[in-house]
């Protein structure tokens, strides 16, 4: 059974998210949802147990491989060790697919990083296509002196 998170189960849910990316706890991930940011979220039920979870948003920017906006987005899915192999994460991957047409989307995207081959062979083996693969770069900016800043000497102070 598939039920959105809510109030009631959003410790089930934060859990599995602690699970899912273990640099993060689950108290930051009921901070992001209390925030707003997290509105799309479900949780697979089996026997009153919380055995997977599904995120998923709408990105009306630009999404890599794709024509249409607004594109459904697979932002996460985790189905507990115990669970895997048991056609959970196609139940929740066809969810998806509903959740997606019926917000008015004609394509459901995702992502993985380079090195994840798991996640990568996972998307292939349940119909995802590979679209490209990009390298993302940061820089870390010190914030200057308002004095330093020859384009801002003009500002009245």
């Amino acid at each position: 059974m598939i039920i959105p998170v809510s109030k009631k189960n959003e410790f089930e849910w934060a859990n599995l998210n602690a699970a899912l990316w273990p640099k993060t706890t689950a108290s930051d991930a009921l901070k992001d949802r209390a925030a707003g940011n997290l509105p799309n979220e479900y949780l697979y039920y089996i026997n009153d147990e919380a055995a997977a979870f599904i995120s998923l948003s709408l990105r009306r920017d630009y999404v890599e491989g794709t024509d249409e906006s607004p594109v459904g987005y697979l932002e996460a899915i985790y189905v507990k060790p115990e669970y895997r192999k048991h056609g959970i994460a196609s139940k929740l991957v066809s969810f998806a697919k509903e959740w997606a047409i019926s917000n008015g989307c004609t394509e459901l995207a995702s992502d993985c990083e380079l090195c994840n081959e798991d996640s990568r062979l996972f998307h292939t083996k349940i119909g995802f296509e590979e679209a490209n693969r990009i390298i993302c770069f940061t820089m870390k900016l010190e914030k200057p002196e308002l004095a330093r800043c020859p384009w801002v000497e003009d500002i009245p102070r």
